[in-house]
């Protein structure tokens, strides 16, 4: 059977789960995607974003990550899309279902996504896939309308309303409770009058219930997966998800393109492009000539992403180390160094470390300066360490507020952004940008590299087109 018959509508209650065969690569990357969607959702709540705004960012990440055609399209596999769609949704609910926390989190951010998608729709879709359930509402009656005339131009948020003209929906009082908190429906005897106009509202609550009753049910479920050494770490990892964003790119990779850097370029770069745990580790290795080990690894592989080659990054550590003798360097680190290249041992390409990472793995201890200062600073050490840090760009103690209030309520990954746009504003940044359409720092690479692009765009200058205006060259 084909999967457009299974799943005709874009808009989606993800009533049966996916029954064919799925690969573990499959689970993982359906459902990976789709978080990138959802943390960015969540994230623009941490953000104070408005509705448009939020709508604006993640029609960008879907596009990206989760694109879903309409039926009408040619020249695309709607098929794959609407797959993708739903083994995603149901992989999230087995990582997001087994606390009320977790539930809570992923109810909100689905709920929001099918809202956008809802307003997004083609109207002739958004009808048929309304017509294809029932939504158990009644119809107001011509008599009804007339009987009530007062009421529902009273309980109206339009003056020019005619409640003659409009049609009605009743609904049991308890499906609309965001409609009764604005005074905007008329309630009589336990029902709802619900006006054609503000029909969206049932059928968002109706998702929200639908989804929270089958987020139970797989929690109950859940305990039979525990023993499946495949699925369980991969559930683990997507549950903490949320905390820091998940990283789309910047893994594993030296730059190229010309990016290459130098040891001799690596104190300026830290001064003008690192994001605050780089910074840390930069000024503690400037200041004790020496990371220990974890410090090594996060800082080792965020230089070698950036595009320190394997010659200038012992150049680097050798340089760094001043205080140790060539023989104890050559013994004890030369060789992880060219390990961490992919030159010894196993020769694998390991990726840089993403926030998530930092955030989740091997946390410092009291003498270590790896981690992540938003994180695993106190308050008045993590205030002092910004204006040391960002002062010179353009950071003030008076924006320090607001990135602690964000700090206090566990998004970490948000308030780096927001540093990035107080710190980028010359360049043209403004609040809610992020690194780029919006998005939020979720790689300590991804902030580096958007830092240096910025700066590239203004260095190269201005260059004037032949009809005279003036565009800004980013490369």
């Amino acid at each position: 059977m084909a999967l457009h018959s299974q799943i005709p509508h874009r808009l989606n209650f993800y009533d049966r789960p996916p029954l064919d065969d799925i690969t573990i690569e499959e689970f993982e990357t359906c459902a990976l995607d789709r978080l990138r969607v959802l943390a960015e959702i969540e994230s623009s709540f941490a953000r104070n974003r408005s509705y448009d705004e939020l709508k604006t960012v993640t029609l960008e990440q879907c596009k990206k990550y989760l694109p879903l055609n309409s039926s009408t399209a040619i020249a695309v596999d709607r098929d794959a899309e609407r797959r993708k769609d739903h083994v995603g949704h149901f992989v999230l609910r087995l990582a997001f279902c087994r606390s009320e926390e977790l539930r809570r989190r992923f109810v909100k951010a689905e709920t929001s996504l099918f809202r956008i998608r809802y307003d997004s729709d083609d109207r002739v879709e958004r009808d048929a896939f309304l017509n294809s359930r029932d939504f158990d509402w009644i119809p107001v009656t011509d008599e009804e309308r007339l009987e009530y005339r007062a009421e529902l131009s009273a309980a109206s948020t339009s003056k020019d309303a005619v409640p003659e003209k409009e049609r009605y929906y009743k609904v049991k009082w308890t499906r609309v409770p965001d409609l009764i908190e604005k005074r905007k429906v008329f309630l009589k005897g336990g029902l709802a009058f619900v006006p054609a106009r503000e029909q969206s509202s049932i059928v968002f609550q109706e998702f929200q219930t639908h989804l929270e009753r089958d987020l139970e049910m797989t929690a109950k479920a859940l305990p039979r997966l525990d023993e499946d050494t495949r699925i369980v770490p991969i559930l683990n990892n997507l549950s903490q998800g949320f905390l820091a964003g998940v990283s789309s790119e910047w893994s594993s990779s030296p730059a190229g393109n010309g990016n290459e850097i130098t040891a001799d370029m690596v104190d300026e770069l830290s001064r003008k492009h690192f994001p605050a745990c780089m910074r840390n580790l930069h000024d503690s290795l400037r200041r004790d000539r020496h990371l220990k080990h974890f410090g090594r690894l996060q800082y080792g592989l965020f230089l070698k992403v950036l595009g320190l080659s394997i010659d200038e990054a012992i150049l680097f550590w050798r340089r760094s180390f001043s205080n140790i003798q060539d023989d104890k360097f050559n013994k004890e680190y030369r060789y992880n160094i060219r390990h961490s290249y992919g030159l010894e041992g196993k020769r694998a390409n390991y990726p840089a470390r993403s926030c998530q990472q930092i955030l989740m793995s091997d946390q410092p201890g009291a003498s270590d300066s790896h981690g992540c200062p938003y994180r695993h600073f106190a308050p008045d050490n993590l205030q002092s360490a910004l204006l040391s840090m960002y002062s010179s760009q353009g950071l003030t103690s008076a924006d320090l507020a607001e990135v602690m209030n964000t700090v206090k309520a566990g998004h970490y990954h948000v308030a780096c952004t927001r540093v990035f746009e107080i710190t980028h504003a010359s360049q043209g940044v403004k609040k809610g940008e992020g690194v780029g359409g919006g998005e939020s720092v979720t790689h300590p690479n991804q902030y580096a590299a958007r830092s240096r692009e910025l700066e590239r765009g203004k260095d190269e200058g201005f260059k004037t087109e032949a009809d005279g205006d003036v565009v800004m060259q980013i490369s």
